[in-house]
């Protein structure tokens, strides 16, 4: 196997989207929908109820989508060799994999804000990249310190 000094940038993009692909998708999927609606019922129960109130349920969603499926993707273990490999590649870079669900993030937050609401550009993008730097926070976080409690 290639040390990591000799990937290229290419591969190494190539590797943290592999990686996170590697994620519990499924169970992100669920907990997305599940803490969106329950926002959207808040939210609703509340007397507000607009497309502005529809954007950040959906915005809660996604943000918990991206948190869960990216977490999972940097702590899963387990799979055949080449998963492996790709796995250990991602404990021992959880940054570039972090990089990875907060950009879809950003992207998916920007446009469907920018859709649903009457935001301007820039407020839906300063929403976008908070709630991106945010999951990539954590995602990076979680990453480092289960690569530093490993044996």
């Amino acid at each position: 196997m290639r040390r990591s000094s000799d990937v290229s940038r290419t591969e190494k993009r190539q590797l943290a989207v592999a990686s996170a692909t590697l994620g519990p998708w499924r169970t992100a999927t669920a907990v997305g929908a599940v803490g969106g609606a329950v926002a959207l019922a808040l939210d609703t129960l509340g007397g507000d109820f607009g497309l502005g109130v529809l954007a950040g349920s959906l915005s809660f969603a996604l943000m918990l989508f991206f948190l869960v499926g990216g977490v999972g993707s940097v702590l899963g273990k387990g799979g055949d060799r080449s998963n492996r490999r790709i796995r250990d590649w991602a404990a021992e870079h959880p940054w570039q994999v972090a990089s990875v669900p907060a950009a879809l993030l950003f992207a998916g937050d920007v446009v469907m804000r920018r859709i649903l609401t009457g935001e301007t550009f820039f407020a839906s993008l300063w929403d976008g990249l908070w709630r991106g730097a945010l999951v990539a926070a954590v995602v990076g976080v979680t990453g480092s310190f289960s690569r530093s409690r490993r044996p």
